[in-house]
């Protein structure tokens, strides 16, 4: 079955018919050509998918679009304003928290949401947002930099 979904995708709204089984990860890549969220483990179990729903994080291989009707979705495109890098990006790429890049869109939108709710928040808080999201390449320092420098004034 199919139903209509209506929903605020990084600040545009969006009505699409969508499969009642379309999880939020093919609807975001497939339906809305935004590739920047990653499909790393397809179990809800790394966190590449994060991407925020109403403000809050979710996985989007976890999550079914239809569940987001009415709601507001922000990617990692969403972000950056007028081809600008938020200073959340900008102090990825700057501190050097990325490596292959693969988990960075996640761990950017967990980070996210958590500077949005604590605009100073300490290292062990910082972990503790971040530690559904999964980095392959990295010991995981140079991560938590980038979300501390992107405190700072």
């Amino acid at each position: 079955m199919k139903r209509l979904v209506s929903l605020w995708l990084n600040g545009k709204r969006r009505e699409d018919a969508v499969a009642d089984n379309l999880l939020l990860i093919d609807y975001v890549r497939e339906t809305a050509a935004l590739t920047g969220t990653k499909c790393g483990c397809d179990g809800g179990e790394c966190g590449a998918c994060t991407v925020l729903i109403d403000g809050e994080p979710r996985l989007a291989c976890m999550t079914l679009t239809a569940t987001c009707d009415g709601k507001r979705v922000e990617t990692i495109e969403g972000l950056a304003v007028g081809g600008t890098l938020s200073s959340l990006q900008q102090a990825f790429h700057e501190k050097l928290g990325t490596q292959c890049g693969f988990c960075t869109p996640g761990m950017i939108m967990a980070a996210e949401a958590l500077l949005r709710r604590n605009a100073s928040p300490s290292e062990e808080t910082i972990r503790e947002a971040l530690s559904g999201n999964l980095c392959r390449c990295t010991g995981y320092v140079k991560i938590i930099e980038s979300v501390k420098a992107a405190c700072e004034p």
